[in-house]
C-alpha cells in the first residue's frame, strides 16, 4: 500500500478533481491524503479574523461568497441528482459549524474548528465523485485518529492504534481517503498540523503503515536545482538523500513541507515528489541513499534578520553563548545560521516579531547590530568535508557579491551564505551557471 497526497491546487477545480480521481483510481489500493481546495484556508482565515474583531457581516458575506463557491464546484463535478444531494449535505454540515460561531464568542479552538472544515469539504467532493464512478471508497477521518502530544508532536502509538483499528472495521476498500493538515491536540480539541501539514499526515500516515512509498503530488515536476521563477534551465533532480531534502525544504524548497521529512526518514519509506500535470514525469526520489559525492541543488530563504553581539567580556567568557542563545529561547525564536569570533557571534532569524525584545535583552551582553532584508541562499549535496572543492566552488561563484556570513561544517549536506536579498537572484542564477552546468 502506498500513500498519496494531493495539494491544494491539484484539487483545485472540478476539472483537477476529476483528473486527480483518475490518478487515483489507477494507483491501486491506496490511501490518499487531501488538502483543501486551493484558496479556501485562506478564506476561512478571513472569515476567523473577522470573527476574532467582531465583524459579523464581513464574515457572513464572506461565507457565502464560498458556500456560492462550493455549489458550482458540486454542480460541475457531480451529474447524479444523488451524489450531488450527499455532496451538498457533506459540504452544508461544515458551513453550519462555521455559521455558529456567528452567535457565539469567538477563541482560538473556534478559529481552528473553522480551518478544519477546507480539508473536510475536500474529502467529502472527491469521495462522492469517486463513489459515482463505481470506486468503493472509505472515508477515515483524520479527527478520529491523528493526535497531537501536548509539545505538538504526532502521538505516534496512538495514531498508529487508531488507524489499524479504523482501517479493521472499514474494511475492503478500493481506494482510503482521508484529511490531511488537521488533527485533534492531546486535550481531544480540534488543531492542525500547521500550513503545509498536509504532507506531514501523508508522512505519519506511511510510518504508521510501513507504506510502500509516499507520493508526494503538487503541480511541479519534483524539487528542482534552484528556483525556476529566477533561474532559466533548472531541472529536477531525481534522487536526495533524506537529509539533503530535509535541508532544501527549510531553506526554501516550497515543494515539500519540513516536517514532512522525519517520520518517514525514522521508518525507512522513501518519498517520492510527482507532477499532478505530468504524471509520467519521474520527479524526485528521496531516501536513504549513499552519498553520492555530488552537489544537487540551490535553495533561498528570505525574510532573513541578522544579529550581531560584540562584547569584549566574550573573550573566554564561561556562559557567553549560552546567555545568547537563552535569550532566543526565552522569545520563542529559533535560529538559522550562526557565526562567532573571539570578541561577538552573529545570528539569523526568520521571525523578526519579536526582535525589539530580543536586542532589548542582548544589550545585557554586548553591543547589538542588525541587518535586515537578508536572505539565506543554500547549496545541498555531499558536502562532507573530504570532498574538497566544492565551498571553494561556491564561494568563488558569487564573486564580487558581498556576503554577510558563511555557515559550513554543521551538516555535511549544506554550504550556507547570507547576501542582501537585492542580490538573491544573482547570486541563485550564478551559482547555477558554475555548479550544474
Amino acid at each position: 500500500m502506498k500513500v498519496l497526497k494531493f495539494g491544494g491546487t491539484s484539487v483545485g477545480s472540478p476539472a483537477r478533481i476529476k483528473h486527480v480521481a483518475g490518478l487515483v483510481r489507477r494507483s491501486g489500493r491506496n490511501v490518499v491524503v487531501l488538502s483543501a481546495m486551493s484558496g479556501t484556508t485562506n478564506t476561512l482565515v478571513e472569515i476567523a479574523e473577522y470573527l476574532h474583531k467582531g465583524n459579523i457581516p464581513g464574515a457572513q458575506e464572506t461565507v457565502n461568497v464560498l458556500a456560492a463557491k462550493y455549489s458550482q464546484v458540486v454542480y460541475e463535478l457531480l451529474s447524479d441528482e444523488a451524489s450531488r444531494q450527499a455532496a451538498t449535505a457533506a459540504i452544508e454540515r461544515s458551513f453550519a459549524i462555521i455559521r455558529s460561531y456567528f452567535s457565539e464568542p469567538f477563541t482560538e479552538a473556534g478559529e481552528k474548528e473553522i480551518l478544519a472544515q477546507g480539508e473536510l469539504v475536500s474529502t467529502a467532493l472527491m469521495s462522492a465523485y469517486l463513489s459515482e464512478q463505481g470506486v468503493r471508497v472509505s472515508v477515515l477521518p483524520a479527527l478520529d485518529y491523528m493526535r497531537t502530544l501536548p509539545g505538538g508532536e504526532p502521538d505516534m502509538p496512538h495514531i498508529s492504534a487508531r488507524l489499524h483499528r479504523i482501517l479493521e472495521v472499514e474494511g475492503e476498500a478500493d481506494v482510503y481517503i482521508t484529511q490531511g493538515y488537521i488533527c485533534r491536540n492531546a486535550t481531544g480539541g480540534i488543531d492542525n498540523l500547521r500550513r503545509g501539514g498536509s504532507d506531514y499526515t501523508a508522512s505519519i500516515i506511511g510510518a504508521v503503515l510501513n507504506a510502500e512509498e509516499i507520493q508526494i503530488w503538487t503541480d511541479i515536476d519534483g524539487m528542482h536545482n534552484n528556483d525556476p521563477r529566477f533561474v532559466e534551465g533548472t531541472s529536477p533532480v531525481g534522487t536526495l538523500h533524506f537529509e539533503e531534502a530535509a535541508e532544501l525544504a527549510y531553506f526554501g524548497a516550497k515543494i515539500l513541507h519540513p516536517a514532512c521529512v522525519l517520520p518517514a526518514k525514522l521508518h525507512n519509506i522513501p518519498v517520492r515528489l510527482l507532477n499532478t500535470l505530468e504524471p509520467e514525469a519521474p520527479g524526485t526520489l528521496i531516501f536513504n541513499t549513499p552519498p553520492d559525492g555530488a552537489i544537487k541543488a540551490v535553495a533561498a530563504k528570505d525574510g532573513i534578520t541578522a544579529i550581531k553581539i560584540k562584547s569584549g567580556r566574550m573573550l573566554l567568557a564561561y556562559g557567553f553563548l549560552h546567555k545568547v542563545f537563552e535569550t532566543f529561547e526565552n522569545h520563542r525564536t529559533s535560529i538559522d545560521m550562526m557565526a562567532t569570533s573571539e570578541v561577538g557571534v552573529t545570528l539569523t532569524i526568520d521571525d523578526d516579531s519579536r526582535l525589539a525584545a530580543i536586542i532589548d535583552d542582548l544589550k545585557h551582553f554586548g553591543t547589538v547590530s542588525v541587518d535586515r532584508d537578508m536572505v539565506i541562499v543554500c547549496v545541498v549535496g555531499d558536502l562532507e568535508w573530504h570532498n574538497t572543492g566544492f565551498e571553494g566552488k561556491v564561494l568563488a561563484a558569487l564573486g564580487d557579491i558581498p556576503v554577510r556570513m558563511v555557515s559550513y561544517g554543521g551538516s555535511n549536506y549544506n554550504i550556507s551564505v547570507l547576501v542582501r536579498a537585492a542580490d538573491k537572484v544573482e547570486a541563485l542564477r550564478r551559482l547555477s551557471a558554475a555548479l550544474f552546468k
